[in-house]
């Protein structure tokens, strides 16, 4: 879809969105994803100029469709992800991929960490995505050294991200954040270090007894950045793991430092966004949600959930939609799910369409009460077929029109059925809205409220 735009702007030392926001450009991605947003153009070109939206579309993906992720926009759902050395085949990550597309995923992240060839994995997984891809690159250059730390140096790091940008990804977690001279602060945290990113950069300062290169030679990943168009997402290596390590020192020091390389990328038109925790009491959520926009000049924030308690395992998709719509509701540009298996193990194939479905709720939910224009049409179209008992109408207005058919389906499956004024829960005789009261009765009610009113 993208080729003919890519291909006059190859060849220029940068091809981001936001270069060429600042020069007054509306681009083909700006365009479509106004179209998409059903935004004027010219708002979409400011917010990408500012900082505050991006859009994630590396030059090497051309079978992208521009989305946008930004305040002014409608929140967007991330869907994780990715082969482990214990799991996982291309053809299973495809098929989640398929999936989590087909339940209305905004971005796909590919988390790979072992499990086959990482660079195939990854490469089909771009070829096959209408939706951007985002990665860790510090994933595979761990993996490039068999695991080991001590041989993991700074160039290594670099080789990857440039490899990763070359295939096409559309944005990368990369965690410069984390100063060594942060890692004392988790000494009072009940879980430590959980990012799996932030651990792999932690023992790397402690092994080499040096600062992040991550944070070091970020002047030379934004040189990668520009030259493919991939927007950053600067990863939360502290994001609290439990409710116990919320807001801590931590957490805020780290997210300081990011705010830090937010504008250095701006100042190189590169694109970012923001990552944020986590695991987060319901009370703080908000306190979350204004910090990273004061910290971070109002750079789209991309949280996973946050959860809202610990004590859910096997119902975190749940516990962390909570706070995920409440996120969304205060700013939150962008949710990153939650399965099921948080916490337990990798997602398969129905933990992912659960993990999902639970976000775009929760996204809608705070598109709602942002009172975005048209949010709520789908509700009251819906609620409107539910009136009137039009059961088909209804699946296909649904979220998951397969699981609203089957559940239906399950006690009344006769097709006669698709067209009865009850269901199951009430039946025949007892549901409340077969009560159709006649207008003109109404009417006279109401004068005889009105005259009762008045003796």
């Amino acid at each position: 879809m993208r080729t003919n735009w890519i291909t006059p702007r190859r060849g220029q030392a940068n091809v981001t969105q936001m270069h060429y926001a600042r020069q007054g450009i509306i681009t083909e991605e700006m365009a479509y994803v106004a179209k998409r947003e059903n935004l004027p153009a010219d708002l979409i070109k400011e917010e990408v100029a500012r900082g505050r939206m991006i859009i994630p579309a590396n030059i090497n993906h051309p079978n992208l469709e521009p989305m946008a992720i930004g305040i002014a926009s409608k929140c967007k759902v991330n869907a994780n992800i990715g082969a482990s050395p214990n799991s996982s085949d291309i053809s299973e990550e495809l098929d989640k991929m398929y999936l989590a597309v087909k339940y209305g995923a905004d971005t796909v992240m590919d988390l790979s960490t072992g499990g086959g060839n990482l660079d195939e994995i990854r490469t089909a997984i771009i070829n096959a995505a209408p939706v951007p891809i985002g990665t860790v690159p510090i994933y595979q250059a761990l993996e490039s050294v068999h695991g080991s730390i001590e041989n993991l140096s700074e160039d290594d790091f670099l080789h990857i991200i440039e490899k990763h940008a070359q295939q096409g990804v559309d944005y990368m977690t990369i965690h410069a954040g984390l100063l060594i001279e942060y890692l004392p602060l988790v000494k009072n945290r009940i879980t430590g270090i959980v990012s799996r990113g932030g651990g792999i950069i932690a023992q790397w300062m402690l092994h080499h007894h040096k600062q992040n290169p991550l944070y070091s030679r970020f002047d030379d990943i934004i040189e990668i950045f520009k030259k493919y168009d991939v927007s950053f997402s600067l990863g939360d290596s502290l994001r609290p793991g439990c409710l116990h390590d919320a807001s801590d020192e931590a957490q805020l020091s780290e997210l300081k430092t990011l705010g830090q390389l937010t504008r250095r990328a701006w100042e190189h038109d590169v694109q970012v966004m923001v990552e944020g925790p986590g695991h987060v009491p319901m009370d703080q959520i908000e306190f979350n949600v204004r910090k990273q926009m004061e910290e971070c000049s109002e750079a789209p924030f991309y949280v996973l959930g946050p959860l809202v308690t610990d004590i859910a395992p096997g119902y975190d998709h749940i516990t962390s939609a909570i706070g995920a719509a409440m996120a969304g509701w205060y700013g939150t540009s962008m949710l990153c799910y939650v399965t099921p298996k948080e916490h337990l193990g990798l997602p398969n194939a129905e933990d992912v369409r659960d993990g999902l479905i639970a976000y775009k709720i929760a996204a809608h939910a705070a598109d709602i009460a942002r009172h975005r224009p048209g949010a709520r049409d789908r509700d009251d179209e819906l609620s409107h077929a539910r009136y009137n008992f039009d059961w088909n109408k209804q699946f296909e207005l649904s979220l998951d029109p397969e699981r609203a058919r089957e559940y239906h389906d399950e006690t009344l499956p006769a097709d006669i059925y698709k067209t009865a004024e009850f269901c199951s829960m009430c039946g025949p005789k007892f549901c409340p809205m077969q009560t159709k009261v006649d207008a003109d009765k109404l009417t006279e009610l109401e004068k005889f409220l009105a005259k009762a009113a008045t003796v």
